[in-house]
């Protein structure tokens, strides 16, 4: 999108559609049909469904974008953090961004070490290894900068480390500056229980993806996929209230991905060979979880679906969400 043109949809009359019906956010994912990314338009996009706020990117690392974001972000009365890249070998790309996420009046930065899932990624422990020691340099190049403009980052949880290493690693950098992105779902595909995953790592939450999850064993291991809030295995009232005790101001994004489900493939010998620590204990302590929670409908199926059916279907689960989140978890 063109500097002229992302200014022009920010700076439109669009008026919101709807009335405001949760404090609860979103991130993109949520809406994957719409391949929206950028903040300005995400952020008319959570107004027409009636939502609290939004995780979405800069489009511009201007000052004219952001003081326009800002004054967007204002007049809807959104909250707004901003996804991005942790710092790379010429950290000062990133460096503009925590200065105009500031200037755009975000409250956090949500980042990932790993875009892929671990046990898909690398087939060698070696290969795992050297990935680790590049995520390492670049979270010491992102944590002074974070600490210099006081912009707390969540790190997500995003189907890389485990939960005992995802602790050792908030330790090794020790700064109320980097913290974790909490994905409820996602240390599932981890052999995590997902409830021990939210009450310690809660404590260190700057931001959030929440989720329900489903389940389903196949020949190589089980499927996972994100469902509508009430379908799936977690006690959600839980874990927000878990989440609220520890982080009390910390916002609630809705990450409903509509796709196809995910295949975990724990039986494989591919799936271990990143996982020295990992035994036994933790893959019958899942498969045990698999089969208590045999899914209540039908997983998620999008593919061969046209890309207006795809919109339906994933607006109709948000929809879901959203009225679970209000009657249920009170988030109105």
């Amino acid at each position: 999108m063109t500097r002229r043109t992302f200014l022009t949809v920010l700076g439109s009359a669009a008026v919101a559609s709807g009335a405001r019906r949760t404090t609860m956010g979103f991130s993109p994912d949520s809406f994957p049909a719409r391949r929206m990314r950028a903040a300005h338009e995400l952020l008319e996009l959570c107004a027409e469904v009636g939502m609290g706020g939004c995780q979405g990117s800069l489009a511009s690392l201007e000052a004219d974008y952001a003081r326009r974001l800002r004054r967007r972000k204002e007049e809807l009365g959104l909250y707004l953090e901003i996804q991005t890249r942790l710092a790379g070998d010429d950290p000062s790309e990133f460096e503009q961004t925590v200065r105009m996420a500031k200037e755009a009046g975000a409250t956090s930065l949500r980042a990932v070490c790993l875009s892929g899932r671990r046990y898909e990624t690398f087939s060698t422990l070696e290969e795992w290894k050297a990935a680790v020691a590049d995520f390492h340099k670049r979270i010491a190049r992102t944590v002074p900068i974070v600490e210099r403009y006081r912009m707390p980052l969540g790190l997500e949880n995003h189907k890389d480390w485990t939960l005992e290493e995802h602790l050792a690693l908030l330790e090794k950098y020790s700064s109320e500056y980097l913290g974790v992105c909490l994905d409820t779902g996602n240390n599932i595909s981890l052999l995590d229980d997902p409830m021990e995953v939210v009450e310690k790592l809660a404590p260190f939450t700057v931001n959030t993806h929440v989720k329900d999850m489903g389940v389903e064993e196949y020949e190589d291991g089980f499927l996972l996929s994100e469902v509508p809030f009430g379908d799936g295995l977690l006690d959600l009232k839980r874990v927000f209230d878990l989440i609220r005790r520890a982080r009390p101001q910390v916002n609630f994004s809705l990450e409903m991905i509509t796709r196809d489900p995910l295949r975990v493939p724990c039986l494989t010998e591919k799936y271990w060979a990143t996982f020295p620590d990992r035994n036994g204990v933790y893959l019958a302590r899942t498969l045990r979880l698999v089969r208590a929670n045999r899914p209540r409908r039908p997983l998620p199926r999008v593919e061969g679906l046209d890309l207006e059916a795809r919109k339906r279907i994933e607006r109709d689960n948000v929809e879901r969400c959203i009225e679970y989140a209000r009657n249920h978890l009170g988030l109105v």
